[in-house]
């Protein structure tokens, strides 16, 4: 007799077996013709099952197709001797495999809602890794806010807000033709690629760079459901939903999201490097140890916490914000100096003691590795990113909890030794976080990519001539 653990297991293989069914099914119906006729009803014939259980498994086109992506990009890597094969997939598996050759020149469109003049590590992640891809041979093409006509975003007007992006963006993806494409953000530019890509059946990646619902939630009264049931159903489509730690990754599996690939960051440890001797001391005339922060000041980033802390020495924060008049009143005692960018932000790292980490909402915290790079050791708690970098590298020190400890974990930090917090930074590359990028693209395979794109301009022409023949 069976026990009552082996029947859900038998179910599981069943359900697995009946999806696999479905996805070799979409594969041989992209091998006998174009996206724009895969049908339902054909998947189903071709499975041997009825068009009921396809819906069941996956109620949108969009949804089939990422799920097909997702399915190929692993099939591509299965070794030989676990999974034989099937005859008919071969030219479609040997296209996504190659998305792993970091080397073959590919046409990469980037859509973003975070790009220069904002400064942010979303910004500074997103353009240094354009830089490594071109450096690396790839044609990359960024469609970001600065393109478009924007608003301030309300409670935060630092940031400009795209507005009438769609029809700009569809006309960005035909003169480019791009053979990959990646959307980096979930507003207004994001929404309009998204769109796009699902609407024209092509394959794309997205990136989960900012903890979206625990902002909204900060800044609203929302419930954290509301923003992630949106955050789901942005990246339900995506091939590959990249993340920056494996704690994100963990996080996000347990609120439903699927498809999510690791993308490491990078530090530039030229400009970020340790004080020489000679370098003037930025903060001369302040009380030491100098407790540092660098960042946007605002409301999720946590700094109250940081700020009220009973620290010796002097606490110094760098950074715009919507919260800076407001922190800068309450504690007439913390040095705030606004923005800073390129070699003086640098100084500032340099001439720190210590970079304190307050946020519990990042999703990496590209500033850890900038403060380590320049030698100076990193005191925060135990969230995301913190977590991930901070454990076992001598080169900083967590807090107890998310709420308690972060004063000791500051004072703990100063007796660190500056040259292993260096050394632990320099294991970081951009290179190697662009190489990640573009193992985690999801290319339109061949010749399928080269049909769309020559269909749509055969259709373009057509609809020019039409209004001159009338």
């Amino acid at each position: 007799m069976k026990s009552p653990m082996q029947v859900p297991n038998l179910r599981d293989r069943q359900r697995e077996e009946t999806r696999e069914q479905i996805l070799r099914s979409v594969g041989h119906q992209l091998e006998a013709g174009p996206l724009e006729d895969l049908s339902f009803a054909e998947i189903a014939k071709d499975a041997g099952i009825g068009e009921r259980t396809v819906y069941r498994y996956f109620p949108t086109k969009e949804a089939l197709l990422g799920a097909f992506w997702a399915w190929m990009q692993n099939q591509a890597v299965v070794p030989p001797e676990r999974t034989k094969p099937p005859h008919s997939l071969p030219r479609i598996r040997e296209a996504i495999a190659a998305t792993r050759d970091t080397h073959r020149p590919m046409r990469i469109l980037v859509a973003t809602d975070a790009w220069e003049p904002q400064v942010n590590g979303v910004v500074r992640t997103l353009t240094r890794v354009v830089a490594e891809l071109s450096a690396m041979g790839h044609v990359v093409e960024v469609i970001s806010p600065d393109q478009f006509k924007t608003f301030p975003l309300p409670t935060y007007p630092e940031i400009k807000v795209a507005i009438g992006v769609y029809e700009p963006v569809q006309e960005r993806f035909k003169a480019f033709e791009p053979e990959a494409i990646h959307i980096a953000t979930e507003g207004p530019i994001g929404l309009a690629a998204r769109r796009i890509c699902v609407e024209w059946k092509l394959p794309f990646t997205t990136s989960y760079h900012t903890r979206f619902p625990e902002y909204v939630s900060a800044r609203l009264p929302l419930p954290l459901a509301a923003g992630y049931a949106y955050m789901r159903w942005f990246h339900k489509p995506s091939g590959r939903l990249m993340v920056a730690t494996p704690t994100m990754r963990d996080e996000l599996s347990g609120h439903g999201f699927r498809n999510i690939s690791a993308w490491s960051r990078g530090v530039d440890t030229d400009s970020f490097r340790p004080r020489r001797p000679g370098d003037p001391d930025i903060f001369e005339g302040l009380a030491r140890p100098i407790f540092l922060y660098v960042g946007r000041v605002a409301v999720e980033k946590n700094i109250d916490a940081f700020l009220g802390l009973d620290l010796p020495g002097t606490k110094v924060v760098v950074g715009p914000g919507p919260q800076k008049d407001e922190l800068a009143a309450k504690h007439p005692d913390v040095r705030f100096t606004g923005s800073k960018s390129g070699e003086e932000l640098a100084a500032h790292f340099a001439c720190a003691d210590v970079f304190v980490f307050p946020s519990l909402t990042d999703t990496f915290g590209l500033v850890i590795l900038e403060a380590m790079a320049s030698g100076t050791p990193v005191a925060a708690y135990p969230a995301p990113g913190p977590i991930d970098i901070i454990p076992n590298s001598g080169a900083g020190v967590l807090a107890a909890s998310a709420t308690e400890g972060l004063r000791e974990a500051c004072l703990d930090a100063l007796k660190l030794d500056r040259k292993q917090v260096r050394s632990f930074a320099e294991r970081f590359s951009w290179r190697a976080c662009a190489e990640d990028f573009v193992r985690n693209l999801q290319p339109y395979p061949e010749p399928e990519k080269t049909r769309f794109w020559r269909r749509l301009r055969r259709f373009a022409r057509v609809r020019r001539r039409r209004p001159e023949a009338a």
